[in-house]
């Protein structure tokens, strides 16, 4: 009897429980991302315990409530029977949450949330950059802890519940602590609600739970416009007015000897600023862009869009700023309003082609490529068996040759080539051995080979009339996303066709790269809303807009800001400012939302 009265908060015990081991884990597997004292660690556990676990628990065990209240009603209900395919839903529910929240963490340094379905529809991306024994042993991690909730669960619930006056009485008292815990929890709970220090980002994000992070990413409205929705239409159009100047032709500066130059982009997997020497980062792992950028036009305040290869990818290619929890290159029912660059190109006569050593399955990739009207495609079945050597496919350098290859047989017509790296990406795997840190050798072999590419094209005619863009996709993913280093990158012009090699010190974007490079070639942008010439005269305020699935990062002259979506709070102002940089970010947010919502209609 004693039992079956407090199988509730026997169950409440066991969720708080997990959620500690949970917490315990995260903490202990992440060490490689921040490593916290033992006070910060004792204290992030305390926070998200009062503030999130007590309640996110009692949410998981409002079904047995309820089932309990209705077994009190209708005596001999076998209530374990009835409760079981719950636990075991639950529990699998919760412990693929906190093992792969524990997991991603290391990866994406932001908690859980629904952006993972996207990527997770696609796990070749995952599949390749891991080994099978990485995939086992989280995998046993998932099962036993899935058997960990859900048994204890299943037995501690009775099998039946007596009709005893002193049971009505428990569930009467019970009842109205649950309504409290679950009123409280659904009117109050926030993620920022368990924020310590706002600078110390990991012990906070230790400190949320990981079930309430990813359910509370979960946008039910299908109204893209609601999801933020921070200021009324007049103040937001308002806010707005100025930031992105309506398309000009006028260029300030000419950068180039040639209106119709050859183009060459090399799209480089995830080469952020802490590879390059001259942008402060490491100084022996890419000798290559030392080498090249007093031979070219360098970009010192470049900033990538996003945090992936596919939301880069739409950034670079259409111009178009990235979204929190969106990946338009996955999205086809957005590629017909996307401009594409490559598709100006083709209308001015311009021969367009795509390498990519890998299978361009991922993500949509193909099918992006094709609608944006990029003509020739190279995947990994345009190489040899022998060619392929990595998980994800060719070897850069192998994919460079190529480049060089189909570049020395073009005609006499105007050519826009992009070859895009895969090999300075997990596993790290290339057939290069400088450096002992396996992951800044992997770089440095990409490096490697794009130096060797370049020396290659010099010896070739096209040469004299070729544009080459070395960009990055996005930052270095084991450099933290709150970082603002993370988002700034690498940018290099050089080749033939450039006037002269020089320094450009203007922020911008990596989705302004169509409209600086159409201009400069003398071709109209106007379908280009989110893309702006840095070298008009309407660029009067430089800024940078970068955005993850947990925050935002917005930057001009006065400094930067890094605002937390999860918790509504800003992480960090260097130097402080009277809300301004805030207020851009989250205008720029919202606007682009309520123009997703407008194609989308």
């Amino acid at each position: 009897m004693k039992r079956s009265i407090h199988y509730l908060e026997y169950l409440y015990c066991h969720l708080l429980i997990i959620f500690l081991i949970g917490r315990v884990g995260f903490i202990l597997n992440n060490r490689c991302v921040e490593h916290l004292s033992f006070l910060d660690a004792v204290g992030a556990c305390w926070r998200g315990f009062v503030g999130h676990d007590l309640m996110v628990a009692a949410f998981l065990l409002a079904v047995p409530w309820l089932v309990g209240l209705f077994a009190l009603r209708h005596p001999g209900l076998k209530l374990r029977a009835w409760l079981a395919p719950y636990y075991i839903l639950m529990g699998l529910a919760v412990s693929v949450i906190i093992v792969a929240d524990a997991v991603m963490y290391e990866y994406w340094q932001f908690k859980l949330g629904m952006v993972v379905l996207d990527y997770a529809a696609s796990p070749e991306g995952t599949t390749n950059s891991v080994s099978f024994t990485y995939i086992f042993v989280r995998f046993i991690a998932f099962l036993v802890l899935a058997l960990w909730t859900m048994i204890p669960c299943i037995l501690l619930t009775p099998k039946t519940l007596p009709t005893w006056r002193t049971e009505r009485l428990w569930f009467r008292n019970i009842s109205i602590i649950w309504i409290f815990l679950l009123a409280s929890g659904a009117c109050f709970m926030r993620q920022g609600d368990v924020y310590g220090n706002p600078h110390k980002t990991f012990a906070n994000h230790a400190a949320v739970n990981p079930v309430y992070a990813f359910f509370g990413s979960i946008r039910f409205s299908k109204d893209y416009s609601k999801r933020y929705d921070y200021f009324y239409e007049k103040d937001r159009a308002a806010l707005f007015k100025g930031l992105y100047p309506e398309p000009a032709n006028d260029i300030q500066d000419t950068l180039l000897t040639s209106q119709r130059p050859d183009i060459l982009v090399v799209f480089i997997e995830g080469f952020g600023s802490r590879f390059v020497k001259e942008l402060g980062g490491l100084p022996d792992v890419a000798p290559g862009w030392s080498r090249l950028i007093p031979e070219g036009i360098f970009w010192e305040n470049y900033y990538s869009n996003s945090f992936r290869t596919d939301r880069g990818t739409v950034s670079a290619f259409s111009g178009w700023v990235s979204y929190t929890d969106i990946g338009l290159m996955k999205r086809t029912e957005f590629h017909s309003a996307l401009p594409s660059l490559a598709r100006s190109l083709s209308n001015e006569g311009y021969e367009t082609g795509y390498i990519y050593g890998g299978a361009m399955t991922n993500m949509g990739k193909r099918k992006y490529l094709e609608d944006m009207d990029f003509r020739n495609l190279y995947d990994d079945t345009a190489f040899t068996e022998t060619e392929k050597g990595t998980a994800w496919g060719i070897y850069d350098s192998t994919a460079c040759q190529k480049a060089c290859q189909l570049i020395s047989q073009w005609d006499e017509g105007h050519h826009f080539l992009v070859v895009q790296t895969i090999s300075s990406h997990e596993p790290w795997d290339v057939p290069y051995h400088r450096l002992e840190d396996k992951i800044l050798n992997a770089f440095a072999y990409t490096d490697y080979s794009i130096s060797c590419m370049i020396d290659s094209l010099r010896q070739l005619p096209e040469w004299d009339n070729l544009l080459v863009i070395m960009i990055p996709d996005h930052g270095f993913l084991y450099q933290q996303s709150y970082d603002p280093g993370f988002f700034r990158a690498p940018m290099l012009w050089m080749g033939g066709a450039i006037r002269e090699p020089r320094r450009m010190d203007i922020l911008m974007n990596q989705s302004d790269i169509p409209a600086t490079l159409l201009s400069q070639m003398g071709i109209r942008h106007d379908e280009y809303p989110w893309s702006r010439n840095v070298l008009s005269k309407t660029y009067t305020y430089p800024f940078v807009y970068c955005n993850y699935p947990a925050g935002l990062l917005f930057a001009d002259s006065t400094g930067t800001s890094i605002y937390d979506l999860g918790g509504e709070v800003v992480m960090m102002e260097q130097p402080a400012d009277d809300g301004h940089r805030i207020l851009c970010v989250k205008t720029i947010l919202q606007t682009s939302y309520d123009q997703l919502q407008e194609i989308k209609n």
